[in-house]
């Protein structure tokens, strides 16, 4: 669905979603990443479970909730992209361990 316009080259890192490898270049947010995926969705709602991807892209709606480096709840249109970050798709609502 979404492309980027241009070859970032050397400036290009690597983020991992669900396990799979994407490139990314630097500074750009991980929704934006997430939305050039074969499968655009960030997370699943916990109620239905229907998928829901970025979506207002400026941090308001929250649809973009995911699981960034061991942290639940992220919005990943406000997180900048870093080389190595492990990124997982939010399915249902977030457990809390205690």
């Amino acid at each position: 669905m979404f492309r980027k316009l241009h070859d970032p080259g050397p400036e290009a890192v690597t983020v991992y979603i669900d396990g799979v490898p994407a490139a990314a270049e630097a500074g750009e947010t991980l929704a934006a990443v997430l939305l050039r995926q074969s499968e655009i969705w960030a997370r699943t709602t916990p109620v239905s479970g229907a998928k829901r991807a970025p979506y207002c892209m400026m941090g308001v709606c929250f649809e973009c909730l995911a699981e960034v480096d061991g942290v639940a709840s992220v919005q990943t249109c406000l997180t900048p992209v870093k080389a190595g970050m492990r990124v997982e798709r939010q399915r249902g609502k977030r457990s809390l361990a205690l």
